[in-house]
């Protein structure tokens, strides 16, 4: 089974839409969205 396919059927699995919902809820976050901005222009 290819890799994308195995991700599809994970995203698609009860987990998997749990980790989903999380990884939106935190990445609406002001405070995440603040230190994601600070990381990025520290790589620049």
């Amino acid at each position: 089974m290819p890799l994308m396919d195995k991700i599809k059927d994970f995203l698609r699995s009860p987990q998997g839409r749990k980790l989903t919902e999380q990884g939106k809820r935190l990445a609406s976050d002001p405070k995440n969205q603040e230190k994601l901005k600070r990381m990025m222009n520290k790589r620049r």
